[in-house]
């Protein structure tokens, strides 16, 4: 009995760590300006994380605002659900530029989940044109290089202007399985999304 109630309590206490906080708002207007900034890398040697080989592709520093939050947690690799949630335990739907406006935010419902983040907006047209959309916001598979950085991303709200500096990276394992980053944030839809070794974390909000 005293056995199950412990593992009740860790259940109870994963599902409020997991639960938003209520987004942060701000005044009318851009709030993270600049494009996220990435460098091809070559020459740069795969290294291994938690048993998974990562290679470097491209030096990546982003300043954006934050639209949603998820977190994966270990219960999916445990039971065969995904391995991609034990190396990306969390996603940042992020927005930068006329996607950062809290006038074009108030427009979206904005939905996260199986690793996608997806918007719907209000009225007959969208507050932007797709493109621009598309453009100018991103779904990112975050992996935390330390400890440190995983409890900073932990604490990142929807509403944050957050900036972060590492790699994007490929994923493989001995066994064929693999996982490759978008390399232009033009693209959307399945292999859209960043995946994105963080080594260091800031919030501004």
């Amino acid at each position: 009995m005293i056995r199950l109630a412990f593992v009740v309590a860790l259940l109870v206490a994963g599902i409020y760590g997991a639960w938003p906080s209520g987004p942060i708002r701000h005044a009318p207007g851009v709030v993270a300006p600049r494009d996220p900034a990435q460098v091809p890398v070559s020459g740069r040697p795969a290294f291994a994380h938690d048993g998974i080989g990562l290679q470097p592709l491209a030096s990546f520093d982003v300043e954006a605002r934050v639209l949603s939050t998820r977190r994966y947690t270990w219960l999916g690799t445990r039971y065969g659900l995904g391995r991609e949630d034990a190396l990306s335990p969390i996603d940042f739907a992020l927005a930068w530029g006329p996607m950062s406006d809290q006038q074009v935010i108030d427009r979206l419902d904005i939905s996260q989940g199986a690793r996608f983040y997806a918007y719907r907006w209000s009225g007959p047209s969208p507050p932007l044109p797709s493109h621009v959309m598309v453009e100018h916001s991103a779904n990112m598979h975050l992996i935390p290089a330390s400890s440190l950085v995983w409890r900073q991303l932990k604490r990142v709200r929807a509403g944050d202007v957050v900036r972060f500096t590492g790699y994007l990276v490929s994923a493989r394992s001995n066994d064929g399985w693999k996982w490759d980053s978008s390399l232009t944030r033009k693209d959307s839809g399945p292999g859209a999304c960043e995946l994105v070794w963080v080594e260091t974390v800031s919030v501004a909000r």
